[in-house]
């Protein structure tokens, strides 16, 4: 969903941009890690030992791009950073001790965990009335569900220009969900991945991750019939996919 739908609609609006970066870290970091990803599973379960794996990777590279930022960055943008963050040390010692902001906070991760079990429950029960497989709903209504914040965002980050916001979305929301949905998810209780997904969606979610690469080569830009070829893409695994289920 969100390598064809997202970044399909996504060029369709407006051709995507490809920075440099983005093709020599992030995109094969995914690569590896959706590889990573086939192998742990390949047994029907993520277990503890690979969900600590994943996790632990996610930090790692989530600190190197971090510190690989900051020593990009020039003075200017140093100075410019330091100031914004004293501007936000200034607003809260302004309102009061912090205690209202960390509510907020508080407030919105409990929020965030009560729509997210609504959304799985009321999918569930949805998908479950015109008879489908929990499978079925998890790839279908579920992903569509949790991904739609990501259609904004990289619909709105494209539109403004900022090319490099829209496609960094897509990928880290792959990288996110692969290390940290499933890894948190492995550390709680092991995983039980079914043996349709390992034969099947899986090899669909690495083609078309590596069907990015010839996308993002070409021109270092997704066009819009790229675009639409992605998002093509994306319906032909939904008509295989509902057609086999019926």
């Amino acid at each position: 969903f969100n390598l064809t739908f997202i970044l399909g609609l996504t060029a369709i609006v407006r051709p995507v941009a490809i920075e440099g970066n983005t093709i020599r870290l992030e995109y094969p970091v995914l690569v590896l890690v959706t590889i990573l990803y086939l192998v742990a599973c390949r047994d029907g379960s993520i277990g503890r030992i690979d969900a600590a794996l994943f996790v632990a990777i996610y930090i790692g590279f989530t600190t190197f791009l971090v510190g690989l930022d900051r020593r990009r960055m020039n003075a200017r943008e140093e100075e410019g950073m330091q100031r914004e963050v004293e501007d936000l040390a200034r607003a809260v010692r302004t309102r009061g001790s912090g205690w209202a902001g960390i509510g907020l906070v508080a407030a919105g991760v409990a929020l965030l965990v009560a729509g997210a079990h609504a959304t799985v429950s009321g999918a569930v029960e949805l998908g479950r009335h015109f008879g489908m497989s929990e499978r079925l709903i998890g790839l279908t209504i579920v992903a569509g569900g949790t991904g739609l914040p990501e259609v904004v965002t990289s619909l709105v980050s494209s539109l403004r220009g900022r090319d490099d916001v829209a496609v960094g979305n897509v990928i880290g929301s792959n990288l996110l969900n692969i290390l940290v949905a499933l890894g948190l998810g492995g550390l709680v209780s092991p995983v039980q991945v079914p043996l349709e997904i390992i034969t099947g969606d899986n090899f669909w979610m690495f083609g078309i991750t590596c069907l990015l690469f010839p996308v993002m080569f070409t021109g270092r830009r997704v066009t819009r019939w790229e675009g639409a070829a992605l998002l093509g893409t994306y319906g032909i695994y939904l008509g295989v996919l509902l057609g086999r289920s019926r």
